[in-house]
């Protein structure tokens, strides 16, 4: 997979150089290619932005600066994304349907915008990662290309891929690791009996759980009541547990007091 990213900050992708990234990188499992459009502003003072025709604030990228940048990049096959508000915002399914790509060509853009007509002429599809507007694309592209790494083969287990968020239209199961007691609170005792058949109900069922506490209008009305029937019977449990804790602690205090009379 290949990333070319035009910008006029490359150095803000420098986060892009560590962990998951950098070592698919390092695996030439994909290659990121940073692109400075002031580098193809013929201002002496590399100027890439003018005032907006018709006035108001701001000012906005000029579209042959933006065109040349593109062209020392054009490829028939590459996908041409413009990060910006006004796209469609990148959800799981997108960022799958993008990681069949093998070449993404990232504009980011800045200030006011960029001229309409360079985008009509070069960009296939417009995304953004949220209603809210930032100082300019390149958060949003480092976002894009670290989701859609994650699915290229190679980059992560498929395992890995396969149980995260999202992926099966609910949220993933809760993760416990070792001390198995921190702060009064034990890891779930099923995680640690080794009845992996049990297992993979517990984690389907917490998967099922976290969706419905947290994004309840990803389920389905059916999916609601399977969640709020788990929950009614966790709460029966954990009655019960404490119920039964109670009476043995009261059932050991009368042999404890039975024992110290005289």
């Amino acid at each position: 997979m290949k990333f070319d990213i035009l910008t006029l900050f490359p150095e803000m992708f420098e986060p892009l150089k560590h962990s998951i990234i950098q070592r698919a990188e390092s695996k030439n499992l994909i290659n990121i290619n940073l692109i400075n459009i002031r580098d193809f502003s013929k201002d002496k003072h590399k100027k890439v932005d003018d005032t907006p025709y018709g006035g108001g604030a701001g000012m906005v990228v000029r579209a042959d600066v933006v065109y040349d940048a593109y062209k020392s990049v054009q490829d028939e096959k590459a996908k041409v994304i413009y990060l910006s508000p006004q796209g469609k915002t990148l959800n799981q399914a997108k960022v799958q349907e993008l990681a069949k790509q093998e070449h993404l060509i990232l504009l980011c853009g800045h200030y006011e915008g960029i001229d309409q007509r360079v985008l009509d002429e070069i960009v296939d599809e417009e995304i953004s990662i949220g209603d809210y507007v930032l100082t300019g694309g390149e958060l949003p592209a480092m976002v894009l290309i670290d989701s859609v790494s994650r699915y290229v083969e190679g980059v992560l287990s498929e395992d890995s891929v396969k149980e995260e968020s999202f992926s099966k239209g609910t949220l993933e199961y809760s993760q416990y690791t070792r001390p198995e007691e921190f702060l009064g609170r034990r890891v779930p005792e099923v995680l640690t009996s080794g009845n992996h058949k049990n297992i993979d109900e517990w984690r389907k069922n917490s998967s099922l759980v976290n969706t419905f506490t947290k994004r309840p209008e990803l389920l389905s009305e059916e999916e609601i009541k399977k969640a709020k029937k788990i929950i009614s019977e966790e709460m029966w449990n954990l009655r019960k547990e404490n119920i039964d804790g109670y009476h043995k602690i009261n059932r050991t205090r009368t042999i404890e007091e039975q024992n110290s009379r005289p």
